[in-house]
């Protein structure tokens, strides 16, 4: 999923018909819309319908639940992400330049995608089992270290990375990105540009080819 349609909201709105995927998404930028609005607690089904401009009944025939919405939205919001960044970068430029431009994109994503990380951070801190262990787990990360793993292998093939292991590096690096943008998150007197700068420079030593 590169991108989340825009619904139609109220019921004035002319209805369009959709096909299942475009259905899932509209009912998705609805969540992530709510979630921004009302926060995790204060989403409801209901309201997600009503903002959706569909029916109760056909959001319960595509969502399980309030918590299979949740997981929906968590797995759609992280493939948007990626998927923008990934689509703004030039793939043919040296892995190294890749990453930096990558680093640089990501930091600036409390700006460009403020409602979708907000939308994403409620989730994933309030998302769990009945036994209290949270949903979303590492495993949610996948595609996301196979794509990196992917680009570091090219990268040592190429010549401007040196050898190392791609998924311990994919980890780290993705782990990093999560650390900047909490901290910028937090710390919005500090420049993103800056910090993405420093962070390249910090990985880059250890994994670029002298």
């Amino acid at each position: 999923m590169t991108s989340l349609p825009s619904h139609a909201s109220g019921s004035g709105a002319r209805r369009q018909r959709l096909d299942e995927d475009q259905r899932r998404a509209q009912i998705i930028t609805a969540a992530v819309e709510e979630l921004a609005d009302r926060g995790y607690d204060g989403l409801t089904l209901t309201r997600v319908a009503e903002r959706a401009g569909v029916s109760k009944g056909l959001l319960w025939h595509y969502f399980a639940g309030k918590d299979d919405l949740m997981e929906s939205t968590a797995t759609a919001t992280m493939e948007t992400i990626r998927d923008r960044i990934a689509n703004a970068l030039d793939l043919t430029a040296p892995v190294p330049d890749i990453m930096r431009a990558a680093l640089r994109r990501a930091a600036a994503l409390n700006v460009t995608h403020r409602v979708e990380l907000s939308a994403l951070n409620s989730i994933v801190h309030n998302l769990r089992h009945p036994d209290g262990t949270p949903r979303l787990t590492f495993d949610a990360y996948e595609e996301t270290y196979q794509a990196q793993e992917s680009l570091f292998r090219r990268g040592q093939a190429e010549g401007t990375l040196r050898d190392f292991d791609t998924r311990v590096m994919a980890v780290t690096y993705q782990g990093a990105i999560d650390m900047m943008l909490g901290y910028l998150r937090n710390n919005p007197d500090v420049d993103p540009d800056d910090y993405a700068a420093k962070l390249a420079d910090i990985l880059l030593v250890g994994i670029q080819q002298s």
